[in-house]
């Protein structure tokens, strides 16, 4: 499934999440998804990109770490189904409101939070995604460049 598609899914899945746990199981998927995006970006994409690229696998896994996985079979996991990038500029747009979108749904479970523990997870998690979408901005904005240069 191209990473558009994904993103979309991964989108709609957030917005549905009811509880923490379930927020923070989106919130793990889209960690994850993003490590997958940046994983092909290192290996595949435009030359300029491969760095951030790299930066951004990291941080997403960092945030997959904080979060834990949660309990899915191979198929539930939206990364594992990432065949194609397409078009690596939309799919960066849409990534870093995907990122955006996990930060927020993350405030409101760490307000709600119940214990301390549970609270500083989801800031850890919240710093991830903050961290791992200026990575994607900083590729759009790279992206932007070269294709502002003559050819």
């Amino acid at each position: 499934m191209d990473a558009v598609r994904l993103i979309g899914a991964s989108r709609c899945a957030l917005m549905r999440s009811g509880d923490a746990s379930g927020t923070m199981a989106e919130a793990w998927q889209a960690h994850a998804l993003a490590q997958a995006i940046g994983s092909r970006l290192a290996v595949s994409g435009p030359p300029e990109l491969r760095g951030e690229a790299l930066g951004l696998t990291e941080l997403a896994g960092r945030g997959c770490g904080i979060l834990g996985a949660p309990v899915l079979d191979v198929g539930s996991m939206r990364a594992a189904r990432l065949t194609d990038l397409g078009d690596a500029r939309l799919a960066l747009v849409e990534l870093g409101g995907l990122l955006a979108e996990v930060g927020i749904a993350l405030v409101g479970v760490g307000c709600g939070a119940v214990d301390e523990a549970m609270y500083w997870q989801c800031m850890e998690a919240i710093d991830a995604a903050d961290e791992s979408r200026d990575r994607v901005l900083e590729m759009l904005r790279r992206l932007a460049v070269r294709d502002q240069e003559p050819a």
